[in-house]
């Protein structure tokens, strides 16, 4: 079987290195890949934009199976486009992609159904969205309605803050342009967050298991929000009983309101989830991978990837059979500094071959010379991941390997599952 990855992440990456272990696999792409990528399968060079050259690659290479990584191809409607060559896809079609594409699409889909989640609303128009933010009170969230690469959200926790991210919105700045034509304002709950990915066929739905990630730059949780600074697998602090209201209330049930609603939903669902003390409350959805929660996750999963994404394409999932280990895994990015703002790239990368057997190395923004020299390109450059049989045995491996990697400016947060906030790594 042919396969086809579609990303350039640390995600792309680890699914490249999962879908290795299948004895069905005869040949693997990835599109553009990375210097990691390029190890393990063939790199394509291609502009995910270019949603037609994507499906010309998939058809002159044969491909089975495209796995889409990426949201932006996703919410294009790579799916449908595939679909239409006969060619299957991991991942929902452009309406269903909504959920994620749409955080007013989402909201609106939520109330709905009864699926518990912030009380908010939805705006357009900067001066009708002032004056809502002028007649609350308390902390607030805002965030533009699409796609805006994990940045598009404000945590403001007064007033002013709040107005400022829709001026710049929805104001003459427009900094995320169309997608941020539209924000949502919500309230800003309290509590710790998880994510909750599910593999589904559209009917049935298989919980993975439950991961907390990193959002923010800095150690203690400061700093801008980024694409994800480190996760870990499980978490302990989850109460189990938890776990299936989690998947009956939420996951189970946007599948079935997807479905309900003429926009059946396959592929991966992760939603990102809020506990509160009034128990669990949606976040965001996303229609793919998580990043970096991909990469602490498949580690985990002793079962073979492409039989279960096989499944799910073609609508088998309850047949699957899936299978967890109950190691834990932490995963700690390692980015260039000055992430997620400006940062230098071509930076050559030192130690790759001194890490532990047991550790993995997952790309994202490296490149790759010919004479092997791996060098940075982007803001998120590495993550490196340890399992163990418990978090802090984990912890210790990956935070003891992650000090032998080393290029100009590289950057880290010393806090990824420490059992306190503040905890250091010296």
């Amino acid at each position: 079987m042919n396969v086809l990855i579609v990303g350039s992440g640390a995600r792309e990456h680890a699914l490249a290195w999962k879908l290795r272990e299948s004895p069905r696999l005869t040949d693997l792409f990835v599109a553009p890949g990375n210097g990691g990528t390029t190890e393990i399968a063939r790199n394509l060079s291609l502009d995910l934009a270019d949603l037609e050259a994507v499906c010309t690659a998939a058809s002159d290479h044969r491909v089975d199976l495209v796995i889409l990584g990426q949201e932006g191809p996703i919410a294009a409607g790579l799916a449908d486009r595939l679909a239409v060559r006969g060619i299957a896809a991991l991942g929902p079609s452009r309406d269903a992609a909504r959920i994620e594409s749409s955080k007013a699409f989402a909201k609106a889909l939520m109330e709905r159904h009864s699926i518990p989640t912030a009380e908010s609303q939805s705006f357009s128009g900067r001066s009708a969205a002032r004056d809502y933010v002028e007649s609350r009170s308390g902390p607030l969230v805002v965030k533009a309605d699409g796609l805006a690469a994990g940045k598009g959200v404000f945590m403001c926790d007064t007033t002013d803050e709040a107005l400022r991210a829709v001026d710049l919105m929805l104001g003459d700045e427009r900094i995320f342009g169309d997608a941020g034509s539209r924000v949502v304002i919500e309230e800003r709950l309290s509590g710790r967050e998880v994510s909750a990915h599910a593999f589904t066929d559209g009917v049935t739905v298989a919980p993975m298991p439950f991961s907390c990630d990193y959002k923010r730059a800095y150690d203690g949780d400061e700093g801008p929000n980024t694409g994800g600074m480190g996760a870990y697998s499980p978490p302990l602090w989850l109460d189990e009983p938890l776990e299936p209201l989690i998947h009956e209330t939420i996951t189970e049930a946007a599948i079935h309101a997807m479905r309900q609603e003429g926009s059946p939903y396959r592929g991966v669902l992760y939603p990102g989830l809020m506990i509160t003390t009034e128990g669990p409350r949606v976040l965001e959805f996303n229609c793919r991978f998580g990043d970096p929660e991909t990469q602490v996750l498949l580690p985990r999963l002793k079962s073979v990837l492409l039989d279960i994404c096989w499944a799910v394409v073609n609508n088998r999932l309850s047949e699957a059979e899936i299978e967890w280990s109950t190691d834990a895994c932490i995963g700690v990015v390692v980015a260039s500094g000055g992430y997620p703002g400006e940062y230098g790239t071509g930076f050559s990368i030192a130690g790759l071959n001194s890490v532990e057997p047991s550790v993995l190395v997952f790309h994202a923004g490296t490149t790759r010379d010919e004479d092997g020299t791996v060098r940075t390109s982007g803001g998120r450059v590495l993550t490196v991941v340890a399992s163990a049989p418990t978090l802090p045995e984990a912890r210790a491996i990956v935070y003891r390997n992650v000090q032998r990697i080393h290029f100009t400016r590289a950057e880290y947060r010393k806090d990824i599952a420490a059992p306190t906030q503040d905890a250091r790594v010296d």
